[in-house]
């Protein structure tokens, strides 16, 4: 939809029914232009229009919009989940090369999503007591409903209680370090083999109210360096807390 259009429509909702004079005062949208996108509207079905002198127009009603709207978004979704599913390879490599890199805690948050859905046989997964949300815990329950081993750390009591709750085959263990004192985000391994590990700081995305950036690297493949380095750690650190 044109912004014309858009303006034009708004004019309408909030008018009822009316010329383009009367639109062109209300949206800012000159007169003339107003006839064009009137037309657009009434083609997608969003305007009707009484061939008077001068022209009136009709919007449809707020209710009715709102379910065009939102059958055209799924439309369009739909798509555009066909189009890039006909983009997407066979068979994804399982050998990544070097180490990928992803910004911001949305984008850092859907990338660690993906490897929890993956996972087969284990996660095991460090993070600040903020960045584990509802989504991520829901995440690893489907994973434990699956039949995954899940081992967390750095997380509050509080939290390690709902989590249990949630969750009750997960298991908790003591962190490397105190989350707290540290730029340290999250630390994560999937079945050996997929790992992510990032840091808070400042960025240009912080502010009042995130005043922390989020940017992490992630590597896949049994041979690939982050994955060889952080299993080696974990399964001393987790070895560890077996034999404590």
């Amino acid at each position: 939809m044109s912004t014309d259009a858009a303006r034009t429509f708004v004019a309408l909702a909030s008018l009822g029914m009316g010329t383009a004079e009367d639109v062109s005062q209300m949206s800012s949208v000159p007169r003339t232009r107003v006839y064009d996108a009137a037309e657009e509207l009434h083609e997608r079905g969003l305007v009707d229009v009484l061939q008077s002198s001068p022209k009136q127009f009709w919007a449809i009603s707020a209710e009715t919009a709102s379910r065009r709207f939102e059958h055209e978004l799924s439309h369009r979704t739909n798509r555009l989940r066909t189009a890039l599913d006909d983009l997407e390879p066979a068979e994804r490599r399982v050998e990544q090369r070097g180490v990928w890199t992803v910004d911001g805690q949305r984008a850092v948050t859907d990338r660690v999503l993906d490897f929890f859905a993956s996972a087969e046989m284990e996660i095991v997964y460090l993070t600040v007591e903020d960045l584990l949300t509802d989504a991520l815990i829901g995440g690893l329950r489907e994973a434990a409903e699956r039949g995954v081993s899940i081992e967390l750390a750095g997380i509050s009591a509080p939290v390690q209680e709902r989590i249990q709750a949630e969750i009750p085959d997960a298991t908790t263990f003591e962190s490397l370090w105190i989350w707290s004192d540290s730029s340290a985000g999250r630390l994560m391994m999937v079945d050996g083999r997929k790992t992510l590990v990032s840091a808070l700081v400042d960025g240009p995305e912080t502010g009042a109210s995130d005043p922390r950036f989020e940017t992490a690297i992630w590597g896949e493949g049994e041979t690939n360096s982050l994955v060889v380095v952080l299993s080696a750690i974990l399964t001393w650190r987790l070895d560890g807390a077996e034999s404590g």
